[in-house]
C-alpha cells in the first residue's frame, strides 16, 4: 500500500473486507431470521440480547490484534522482515492463550452476566444456553481475528475474505438443519456458529503455516517474546480497552431495552442486524486506513498518509449514509423479515427511524479512528469513546430514563454520542499533527 494510486491502493484492499463481512452479518442475519421465524420472538429476543456481551468480551482481545496488526504493518512497510516474524508468532501466541482465557471467562460468567443485565425470565434460560456454548468456541473465534489481522497487516484481504464466503456458506448450512430440521432451538444457532469459525480460523492458521519467507509462522517459532509482547500490548491494548468500554455503554443500554420486555428486544434485536450493514463500509474503510496508515508511515511516505487519510474519509462517511437512508425508508419491510409480529416490527422501526440518518457520524468517528490507531495514536481514539460513548452515553441514559420512560430515549443516545465524538475527533485531526512520532 506504499506504491501506486492512492484511492485504488485503498479500495482493493478495502473490498474484500467488506465482501468478507458482507458474509459474516449474512450468516448472522440468517441466524436471527431462522431462530425468529421457526422458533418464535422469544428466542430472537434471547440471540439479539446476547451481543452486546459477545462484544464487551470478544472485543477486548480483538483490539488487541488490531494493535499488533499496526506494528507488522508499521515493520512491512519498514521492510523490517526479522521484526515481522518475531510479532507474528508472538500474536498467535497470545491468541492461544487470550482464547482459552475467553472460554472460560465465558462459560463460568454467562449467568451471571445475563442477570446483571437485567435479561427478563422468559429469554433467560435461551439466552444462557445461546451465549455459553458460543464461548465455548472462543478460541477459534480469537484465532481466526489473530490470523486476519495478521493477513491485513500485509496488505492481504483476499485470504480473509475466501474463509468468511467458506463459514458463512458452512454456517447458513448448520443453523437451518440444526434449528429448522433436527429442532436443537437456539443452541443449535449458536454450535453453528462456533463450527463455522473454527472452520475460518483453522483455514487461516494452515495458510499462515504454507505462506513464503518472514510471514510463515513455523509451529516450533510460535512463542512468546517479551520485548514485543509489551510493543504489541502498548499499541493493541487502548484499542482493545476502547472496544470493551464502548461494548460496555452498549450492555447498559441493552439492560435499559431489557426492561420494555422481550418485544423490545426482538425488534432492537432485530434492527442491530440491520444495522450490522451499514457497519460493513465502516469497518472495512477504518482497518484500511489503519493499515494504510501503518505501513506509508512506517516508509516516510507522509503526503501519501495524509492523501489517504482524506479519501478514506470520505469514502467511508458517503458509503455509511447510503446504507442508513436505505434502511429508514425500507425499515418496515426489512425488520419484517426476521419476525412478522406487528409489536416486534414497530419496536424495531421506531429505532431505525432515530438511528439511521445519523450513520455518516458513526463513520467519521470510526474513519478517524482507524486514521489515528494507523498512526500509533492509540490512546486519542480509546479516550475520545470512554468519554462520549461510555460516560456520557450511560449518564445521559441513567438521567433521562428517570424522567421520560420511553424506550426512545434509550435510542436517541447513539446519535447525541456519534456527535460528540465526531466533533472531537475533528478538531484533533485539524489542531494537531497526528503523522508526528
Amino acid at each position: 500500500m506504499t506504491e501506486g494510486k492512492i484511492s485504488k491502493s485503498i479500495v482493493l484492499f478495502a473490498l474484500p473486507i467488506l465482501l468478507g463481512n458482507l458474509f459474516q452479518q449474512l450468516y448472522s442475519v440468517v441466524d436471527s431470521i431462522v431462530v425468529g421465524k421457526v422458533i418464535g420472538k422469544e428466542a430472537l429476543a434471547a440471540v439479539s440480547s446476547t451481543g452486546s456481551l459477545i462484544d464487551l468480551i470478544i472485543g477486548l482481545i480483538n483490539g488487541i490484534f488490531l494493535g499488533a496488526g499496526v506494528v507488522i504493518a508499521r515493520y512491512y512497510g519498514a521492510r523490517n522482515k526479522e521484526n515481522i516474524s518475531v510479532a507474528i508468532h508472538t500474536t498467535i501466541a497470545f491468541g492461544f492463550i487470550a482464547g482459552i482465557i475467553v472460554t472460560s471467562l465465558g462459560v463460568i460468567f454467562t449467568p451471571w452476566l445475563l442477570r446483571l443485565m437485567g435479561t427478563p425470565d422468559d429469554v433467560f434460560a435461551n439466552s444462557v444456553i445461546y451465549l455459553r456454548i458460543y464461548f465455548i468456541g472462543g478460541i477459534g473465534i480469537v484465532i481466526y481475528n489473530a490470523c486476519m489481522g495478521i493477513f491485513q497487516a500485509l496488505g492481504d484481504s483476499k485470504h480473509p475474505l475466501y474463509y468468511l464466503i467458506v463459514s458463512a456458506i458452512i454456517n447458513a448450512i448448520l443453523v437451518i438443519l440444526f434449528v429448522a430440521v433436527f429442532n436443537f432451538g437456539v443452541g443449535g444457532a449458536a454450535a453453528a456458529t462456533v463450527i463455522s469459525q473454527f472452520v475460518s480460523a483453522i483455514l487461516g492458521f494452515i495458510a499462515l503455516t504454507n505462506a513464503n519467507g518472514n510471514y510463515k509462522v513455523d509451529i516450533k517459532k510460535i512463542k512468546i517474546d517479551g520485548e514485543m509482547l509489551k510493543v504489541l500490548l502498548k499499541m493493541g491494548l487502548p484499542t482493545g480497552i476502547q472496544n470493551s468500554i464502548v461494548a460496555f455503554a452498549n450492555v447498559i443500554v441493552q439492560s435499559n431495552i431489557n426492561q420494555f420486555g422481550s418485544i423490545a428486544m426482538a425488534g432492537s434485536g432485530s434492527y442491530t442486524k440491520l444495522e450490522g450493514f451499514a457497519f460493513l463500509p465502516i469497518t472495512c474503510f477504518s482497518v484500511a486506513l489503519a493499515t494504510f496508515i501503518g505501513q506509508n508511515l512506517g516508509a516516510k511516505q507522509y503526503d501519501r498518509a495524509k492523501q489517504g487519510a482524506r479519501f478514506g474519509i470520505i469514502a467511508g462517511v458517503s458509503l455509511t449514509e447510503i446504507i442508513g437512508i436505505i434502511i429508514w425508508i425500507f425499515a418496515p419491510k426489512l425488520i419484517g423479515i426476521f419476525n412478522s409480529n406487528p409489536a416486534v416490527i414497530e419496536q424495531g422501526v421506531i429505532r431505525a427511524k432515530i438511528i439511521c440518518l445519523f450513520y455518516f457520524l458513526l463513520a467519521l468517528s470510526h474513519c478517524l479512528s482507524g486514521i489515528l490507531r494507523g498512526a500509533g495514536k492509540t490512546n486519542v481514539p480509546m479516550i475520545v469513546m470512554l468519554v462520549s460513548w461510555c460516560l456520557i452515553r450511560i449518564a445521559y441514559i441513567t438521567i433521562m430514563i428517570k424522567i421520560i420512560p420511553d424506550i426512545r430515549v434509550v435510542f436517541w443516545a447513539y446519535p447525541l454520542t456519534w456527535l460528540i465524538s465526531s466533533v472531537v475527533f475533528l478538531i484533533y485531526y485539524k489542531k494537531t499533527d497526528w503523522l508526528a512520532e
